[in-house]
Protein backbone atom coordinates (compact mmCIF):
# COMPACT_ATOMS: atom_id res chain seq x y z
CA UNK A 1 0.00 0.00 0.00
CA UNK A 2 1.26 3.40 -1.18
CA UNK A 3 1.90 6.35 1.60
CA UNK A 4 -0.58 8.89 1.92
CA UNK A 5 0.09 12.24 1.74
CA UNK A 6 -2.01 15.61 2.96
CA UNK A 7 -2.37 18.52 1.24
CA UNK A 8 -0.59 20.16 4.33
CA UNK A 9 2.61 17.90 3.72
CA UNK A 10 3.25 17.65 -0.20
CA UNK A 11 3.05 22.07 -0.29
CA UNK A 12 5.99 22.18 1.77
CA UNK A 13 7.99 20.17 -0.70
CA UNK A 14 7.48 23.96 -3.02
CA UNK A 15 11.44 24.39 -3.76
CA UNK A 16 13.43 23.48 -7.41
CA UNK A 17 15.70 21.03 -4.21
CA UNK A 18 12.31 19.33 -3.06
CA UNK A 19 9.98 19.32 -5.38
CA UNK A 20 6.94 17.18 -5.59
CA UNK A 21 3.93 16.88 -7.51
CA UNK A 22 0.54 15.92 -7.59
CA UNK A 23 -0.88 14.51 -10.66
CA UNK A 24 -4.50 12.57 -10.82
CA UNK A 25 -3.74 11.93 -7.22
CA UNK A 26 -0.66 10.34 -6.76
CA UNK A 27 2.40 12.53 -5.60
CA UNK A 28 5.85 12.33 -7.04
CA UNK A 29 9.01 13.15 -5.94
CA UNK A 30 10.61 15.05 -9.45
CA UNK A 31 13.60 16.94 -6.99
CA UNK A 32 16.22 14.62 -8.98
CA UNK A 33 14.40 15.20 -12.17
CA UNK A 34 14.60 18.66 -13.04
CA UNK A 35 17.74 18.80 -14.83
CA UNK A 36 16.47 16.13 -17.07
CA UNK A 37 12.51 17.53 -17.70
CA UNK A 38 12.54 18.54 -21.60
CA UNK A 39 10.56 21.24 -21.09
CA UNK A 40 13.02 22.93 -18.58
CA UNK A 41 13.36 23.65 -15.20
CA UNK A 42 10.85 26.84 -14.82
CA UNK A 43 7.67 24.50 -16.05
CA UNK A 44 8.07 21.92 -13.26
CA UNK A 45 9.13 24.31 -10.53
CA UNK A 46 6.47 26.34 -11.39
CA UNK A 47 3.92 24.01 -10.13
CA UNK A 48 5.93 22.93 -7.08
CA UNK A 49 3.88 21.70 -4.21
CA UNK A 50 1.20 21.78 -6.25
CA UNK A 51 -1.89 19.44 -7.90
CA UNK A 52 -0.09 19.55 -11.09
CA UNK A 53 -2.84 17.54 -12.93
CA UNK A 54 -4.26 20.18 -15.18
CA UNK A 55 -0.92 21.30 -16.39
CA UNK A 56 0.33 17.99 -17.13
CA UNK A 57 -2.46 17.19 -18.73
CA UNK A 58 -2.87 20.64 -21.10
CA UNK A 59 0.64 19.44 -22.26
CA UNK A 60 -0.30 16.32 -23.36
CA UNK A 61 2.41 14.24 -22.25
CA UNK A 62 3.71 11.04 -24.09
CA UNK A 63 3.58 7.66 -22.57
CA UNK A 64 6.88 8.09 -21.88
CA UNK A 65 6.71 10.47 -19.96
CA UNK A 66 4.00 8.53 -17.69
CA UNK A 67 6.51 6.05 -17.78
CA UNK A 68 9.02 8.13 -16.33
CA UNK A 69 6.41 9.25 -13.50
CA UNK A 70 6.15 6.03 -12.55
CA UNK A 71 9.48 5.73 -11.25
CA UNK A 72 9.11 9.05 -9.37
CA UNK A 73 5.71 7.90 -7.47
CA UNK A 74 6.16 8.24 -3.44
CA UNK A 75 2.36 7.52 -2.40
CA UNK A 76 -0.82 9.20 -2.92
CA UNK A 77 -3.01 12.46 -1.94
CA UNK A 78 -5.33 12.16 0.70
CA UNK A 79 -8.75 12.36 -1.16
CA UNK A 80 -10.31 14.23 1.86
CA UNK A 81 -7.31 16.72 1.64
CA UNK A 82 -7.20 20.35 0.37
CA UNK A 83 -4.81 22.56 -0.31
CA UNK A 84 -4.30 25.32 2.26
CA UNK A 85 -3.01 27.65 -0.22
CA UNK A 86 -4.01 28.95 -4.13
CA UNK A 87 -2.86 26.63 -6.31
CA UNK A 88 -0.98 28.30 -9.62
CA UNK A 89 -2.83 25.18 -11.62
CA UNK A 90 -5.91 25.11 -10.25
CA UNK A 91 -6.85 28.66 -10.28
CA UNK A 92 -9.68 29.87 -13.10
CA UNK A 93 -9.15 33.15 -11.99
CA UNK A 94 -5.69 34.43 -12.36
CA UNK A 95 -3.62 34.20 -15.54
CA UNK A 96 -1.21 31.43 -14.45
CA UNK A 97 1.07 29.79 -16.89
CA UNK A 98 -1.11 26.80 -17.23
CA UNK A 99 -3.47 28.86 -19.31
CA UNK A 100 -1.03 31.51 -20.94
CA UNK A 101 -1.31 30.55 -24.66
CA UNK A 102 2.30 31.10 -25.58
CA UNK A 103 2.68 28.54 -22.66
CA UNK A 104 0.95 26.03 -24.39
CA UNK A 105 2.22 26.67 -27.67
CA UNK A 106 5.92 26.80 -26.30
CA UNK A 107 5.06 23.27 -24.15
CA UNK A 108 4.05 21.98 -27.38
CA UNK A 109 6.76 22.62 -29.56
CA UNK A 110 9.33 20.78 -26.42
CA UNK A 111 6.65 18.16 -26.63
CA UNK A 112 6.81 17.43 -29.90
CA UNK A 113 10.86 17.57 -30.10
CA UNK A 114 11.22 15.37 -26.86
CA UNK A 115 8.49 12.89 -28.55
CA UNK A 116 10.79 13.22 -31.90
CA UNK A 117 13.68 12.61 -29.90
CA UNK A 118 12.64 9.43 -28.31
CA UNK A 119 11.63 8.19 -31.66
CA UNK A 120 14.61 8.91 -33.74
CA UNK A 121 17.31 7.15 -30.83
CA UNK A 122 14.84 3.87 -30.70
Amino acid sequence: MSKVYTFDEIEQHNTRDDLWLVIEGKVYDCSNYIDEHPGGEEVIVDCAGTDATEAFEDIGHSEDARDILKGLHIGDLDPSSKPTTSSKSNSSTDDSSATNPIFLIIAAVVALAAAAYFVLNK
